[in-house]
């Protein structure tokens, strides 16, 4: 798939285990970057898919994140709720390059 790559900034401004909620959305959703201890990378649509809570406001445990409204855990990988809870949420592709950081979005759902 081809994506275009937006510049979102800094590593550094993604503080480790925690997010950062981009100004711009993908198909009229919000995006959240999240950082983890390690510094991995990930990019989901910030709504949890049990009540669309802000998952950029969630707990990130390892590759996980714990949404702040009803504590569902979402795989950071590939957004999927951890049993016995059943959803998922979209993630997008984020890159690292020379310190800055890249989410790749799909041309016909850009805002």
């Amino acid at each position: 798939m081809d994506y275009e790559w937006k510049n979102i900034g800094l590593l550094a401004a993604i503080p480790r285990q925690g997010a950062r909620r981009l100004c711009f959305g993908q198909g009229g959703r919000p995006i959240a970057v999240f950082r983890t201890a390690e510094d991995e990378l990930f990019a989901l649509i910030d709504e949890c898919p049990h009540r669309q809570g802000p998952l950029s406001e969630g707990i990130i445990a390892g590759k996980t994140v714990t949404c702040p409204l009803h504590s569902w855990v979402i795989d950071l990988a590939d957004g999927a709720a951890q049993s016995p809870d059943k959803g998922n949420t979209p993630s997008l592709p984020v890159k690292l390059v020379n310190g800055e950081v890249f989410v790749g979005l799909t041309a016909k759902v850009m805002v």
